[in-house]
């Protein structure tokens, strides 16, 4: 290291030495520009290869060198104080660190730890921290499928046919606002008590909805679900970080992407059982025990990493500078406590968000595209997303999304392949089922089971390419992988037909689950590879985000789809049975309502019909070439040494 960047304050660092064992007389910190640009060029000194050095000096020269890792972050610090006249040190993490040599040769001792000093969890702790996030993304994803099988049961207990669109909408809408807000929660308190009530909330509303006994009662329990849910995936993926390091995170975050596809295949098999064998109520009630156990075990077994105001607390940094800085946070004024959570661009963003929602599940179905209500729902999210982009510009690193963050090209390029993915795959999961329930006469358990070939290799391929870009460090071979299955897996689907064989639609759903699964995370590992560590909340949950919003969209555009063709083709298939006739049978409902001669007629428009939402899949999915072909090239192997890396 050189002289000027070992020439810290003693006060703030200690041993600080350059490869020769000399110090620099120097008392003046350096600059945070030149701090920076000698660490980012800084290079360990080489280690003594021969026996024949002075054994006194070898060793002075190995504890120089620990010494150098060790305080890494405090010379950051101190040259933040320096730079900006007060204390608020904004030092980032040594994670690893060469920590002895031998002679003759280097013998590595790696001791692997956070920002704060604490050692990653390992063994047992970290199975169980592993089992209780990979339960609660189980638990938010089954919300999702389960109550699908339920509906039927419930609307005939409540006489609510006309709310079934609010149990879905009320839980997305609550879900889709409050995600990024759930962001800056994660950059500014505790992790883990802001995961801890996520689940809590979480669990509060699938009580409600299991005890409700109306269906305005139920609504308010999916919406209040919803508001946890929005901060339970991206927490679970901050813990992670905090709790492996960067070039084992693939793995682990495949591990936990995969509940998404066990969900979907568990959702409407539980769904079926509970409606079926016990009560409805039970597809909410189920959540309880299962975030009881979360709970407990993220309580007892993850350790908060000790930040302070959204920042990692520096290795070594003085009593005096610890305490100017504990001044400086209690003597701001109420509006500078809570500027960094840009309450105008929150004020802004969930309305925004909450109108383009309901604009596309009323539209086309209970008022037409062309109705007043819509067109002002449209123009007011408008409005209002354009209000929020400036804000966020004049708030810079107030805002919401940053733009220092959100310009990084691998940060919107994972963005928009998040958004892609998301999107075809949930437009998919959600009419393929329709497809199986109307075209090939199966139950609504049944239809479930047809779907797992898709989720199954979703999930496979989902741990298999976390594990190969652990061991090889690169992430974007898998997102052009994924861009390359899925459109041809999707494009394979919509030749789906009546008479289709049954090892195609198997077949086809596999290369099209294989295509997801190998690209769906990858998105998360590039955010984290090249943000900070401080603003891997922000990103993570910017990705999420868009993933959710991308399959919530596209869910309600293929619906318009859906209902507008299958009218279309019943009038031109099967003339003079009345296109309502068929909607208000419903999937499973038609081999009881249509006329048998009639059948096979409105079968194919079904068939032709759903096809088209898969059209949009592909489209989608083809799409992800924008984020795979753009992103950079950057490893997870190696990073934990660079200070400031996540």
């Amino acid at each position: 290291m050189s002289d000027n960047l070992k020439a810290a304050p003693a006060a703030t660092v200690a041993g600080a030495a350059s490869p020769s064992n000399s110090r620099a007389p120097s008392t003046l910190a350096p600059s945070r520009a030149s701090v920076d640009k000698e660490l980012r060029d800084e290079k360990l000194p080489p280690t003594s290869g021969s026996g024949s050095a002075d054994e006194d000096e070898a060793e002075v020269d190995t504890e120089d060198r620990e010494s150098e890792n060790v305080n890494v972050a405090a010379i950051r610090a101190a040259a933040d104080a320096d730079d900006v006249g007060n204390a608020n040190a904004n030092a980032l993490s040594k994670v690893e660190t060469s920590k002895s040599h031998t002679e003759g040769g280097l013998a590595v001792a790696k001791t692997v730890t956070r920002e704060d000093g604490s050692e990653y969890p390992t063994g047992a702790r970290l199975s169980l921290i592993m089992l209780a996030l990979c339960l609660a993304v189980f638990l938010m994803a089954l919300d999702n499928s389960i109550i699908a099988t339920a509906i039927p049961k419930i609307t005939d207990q409540f006489h609510s046919l006309n709310d079934v669109g609010w149990y879905g909408s009320a839980y997305l809408l609550t879900t889709a606002a409050l995600q990024l807000l759930f962001g800056k929660f994660y950059t500014y308190f505790s992790i883990k008590w802001i995961f801890l009530g996520a689940i809590f909330v979480f669990e509060v509303g699938s009580l409600i909805c299991g005890v409700a006994q109306n269906s305005v009662t139920l609504i308010i329990g999916r919406a209040v679900a919803g508001l946890g849910s929005s901060g339970i995936f991206s927490g679970a993926l901050i813990i992670l970080a905090y709790s492996v390091t960067l070039d084992k995170r693939p793995m682990y975050s495949g591990m936990i992407g995969s509940m998404y596809g066990i969900a979907s295949v568990a959702g409407p098999l539980l769904g079926g059982v509970f409606t079926d064998k016990v009560t409805w109520r039970w597809c909410f009630l189920i959540n309880l025990p299962i975030g009881a156990i979360t709970l407990v075990v993220i309580g007892v077994f993850f350790t908060d990493p000790d930040r302070k105001n959204g920042q990692p607390t520096a290795a070594r940094v003085s009593t005096a500078d610890a305490a100017a800085a504990a001044d400086a946070r209690a003597n701001r004024t109420l509006w500078e406590k809570i500027r960094p959570f840009d309450p105008i661009g929150s004020a802004i963003f969930m309305p925004a968000i909450i109108c383009l929602l309901l604009a596309l599940q009323w539209g086309g179905t209970t008022y037409a595209w062309k109705s007043g209500r819509i067109i002002a729902l449209f123009v007011v999210f408008g409005v209002l997303i354009l209000a929020f982009l400036v804000v966020q510009y004049r708030q810079q690193d107030d805002a919401t999304v940053p733009p220092r963050i959100i310009k990084k090209r691998s940060v919107w390029a994972a963005g928009w392949y998040s958004f892609a993915t998301g999107a075809a795959f949930l437009a998919s999961i959600y009419y393929l089922p329709i497809w199986f329930q109307a075209v090939r006469g199966a139950s609504a358990v049944s239809s479930g089971l047809m779907n797992l070939p898709m989720l199954i290799s979703l999930v496979l391929m989902s741990i298999v390419a976390g594990g190969v870009v652990t061991v090889v460090g690169y992430y974007t071979p898998f997102m052009l992988a994924g861009t390359v299955l899925m459109p041809i897996g999707y494009g394979l689907i919509t030749t789906f037909a009546p008479g289709i064989s049954t090892g195609k639609w198997i077949g086809y759903q596999i290369i099209a689950g294989a295509g997801v699964g190998l690209g769906m995370q990858q998105p998360l590992m590039a955010v984290q590879t090249v943000l900070d560590l401080k603003d891997v909340p922000t990103g993570t949950s910017v990705i999420v985000f868009l993933q959710t919003l991308g399959g919530a969209l596209f869910v309600s555009i293929c619906q318009n789809i859906f209902t507008n063709k299958l009218q279309a083709n019943v009038l031109r298939l099967v003339p003079g049975l009345d296109p309502a006739t068929v909607l208000a049978a419903g999937a499973t409902g038609i081999q009881k309502v249509i006329d048998p001669a009639q059948l096979p007629g409105v079968k194919l428009a079904y068939s032709e019909a759903l096809t088209q939402t898969f059209v949009v899949s592909t489209a989608l999915a083809a799409m992800t070439v924008i984020g795979s072909a753009v992103i950079e090239w950057k490893s997870v192997k190696g990073k934990a040494i660079e200070v400031g890396m996540a």
